[in-house]
This record gives C-alpha cells, sequence and structure tokens, in this order.
C-alpha cells in the first residue's frame, strides 16, 4: 500500500460548520448520493450541486495545502494538475462499496470525514481480494490523502449499520492518462481498457473514495 496521510482538524471550524449543515436529501440504507462538484486551477466552478461560493472558498483555503501534499507524495504527478473535485457524498447506514483503486485520473484522493460522530473510515486493503485489511479510524474532521497507482491503492468505504456517513472527497484531478500511466510506471492500453469495461463502476469512481 501507498503511503496514506491524515491530517487532523483539516477544515476551519467555519468550514466544518458549513459542510455539516448543508440540507442533503435522505437517502435508502442500501444506496449513497453524491453532489459532485469541480472548479478548475483559476478558481473557476465548472460543475456544481452545493452553492458556488463554497466551492470557491474551500478552494481557496485549502488548495495551497493539499497541492503540497501531493508535490510531496509524487511531485511529477504533480506538474499535471488541472482541477479539483470536491463532493459531498452522503452513504446510507448499510450501503457497502466495492474494493477498488480509484480512476487514474486522480492525482490525489482525500477524504474528510464530517458526521456522524462515529462511523466506520475508509478501509484499505493489501489487494483487490480483500487481505492485509487495515481501517482508518473515523473521527470527525479527520482528513485521508494518498495518491492513487493502479492496481495497488485497493481501498472501500461503507456505513456503520447504525447511522448513515457524510463525508467531503477532495481530489486533485488530471485528463493526461497517458502521462499518469508513464509515471506509474504501468502500461497505458491495459489501463486504460480496465478503466472502461465497467463505465457504471467507473462512473462512480471518477467522484468517490
Amino acid at each position: 500500500m501507498k503511503k496514506i496521510e491524515i491530517i487532523e482538524n483539516f477544515l476551519d471550524e467555519t468550514d466544518f460548520e458549513t459542510l455539516s449543515k448543508l440540507k442533503l436529501d435522505t437517502v435508502p440504507e442500501n444506496s449513497l448520493k453524491v453532489y459532485h462538484n469541480e472548479i478548475d486551477k483559476n478558481n473557476n466552478v465548472l460543475t456544481s450541486c452545493i452553492d458556488p461560493s463554497i466551492i470557491k472558498s474551500l478552494n481557496k483555503k485549502y488548495h495551497d495545502k493539499t497541492f503540497q501534499l501531493l508535490n510531496k507524495i509524487s511531485p511529477k504527478k504533480a506538474e499535471l494538475y488541472e482541477h479539483s473535485d470536491f463532493s459531498i457524498i452522503k452513504t446510507g447506514k448499510n450501503y457497502k462499496f466495492p474494493i477498488h483503486d480509484d480512476t487514474p485520473n486522480k492525482l490525489l484522493s482525500g477524504v474528510i470525514y464530517l458526521y456522524p460522530e462515529k462511523n466506520t473510515g475508509t478501509i484499505f486493503y493489501g489487494n483487490k481480494k480483500g487481505d492485509n485489511k487495515e481501517v482508518i479510524e473515523w473521527k470527525q474532521n479527520r482528513a485521508v490523502f494518498f495518491s492513487r497507482h493502479e492496481r495497488e491503492t485497493w481501498h472501500s468505504f461503507e456505513g456503520d449499520g447504525n447511522s448513515d456517513r457524510v463525508v467531503l472527497v477532495y481530489n486533485l484531478v488530471s485528463n493526461n492518462l497517458k502521462k499518469i500511466f508513464e509515471i506509474e510506471n504501468k502500461n497505458f492500453l491495459i489501463g486504460w481498457f480496465r478503466n472502461k469495461i465497467n463505465p457504471y463502476l467507473n462512473r462512480f469512481l471518477k467522484k468517490t473514495i
């Protein structure tokens, strides 16, 4: 498993409260809903499901810190950065997302746990079969970051069976897939094909962690 970076109290108190108080739709206990938002390097909102001013504020406050983290973990990938994704994801209490290694367009994958006070954190594995399971403890306002690597950064998430799970997913993104696979020393055509054979799953993996 590649290096995982954990940052406590990632958001300042005001931003944490703002995101925690967003009015989100009810989700079935075996489902999830993604509120996907994109913003480019010039602070232009490309897609928004929540107030664009919130996305602009988050990007302005936290981009430098997050980009520095990417530059620390994978400096070659940092050179490819194009835009950021901020997604609020509400997961039903019994929902389980399958083990995956993220789509290759994600240079840096991050999740900040919002609420409730107790739930299940991100689960990492040694392989796709689910061996060597490691669960990151859920703590409100804890951020977990890593740079995905083809067929290595296996992880999943799920509800704890008691309450819905709400997080902020924060990804730094590039569409230069050929260069990304070159940096990872992986075959571009094989990787590209693998991420195209299941478009339904791929659509969700572009937004989730």
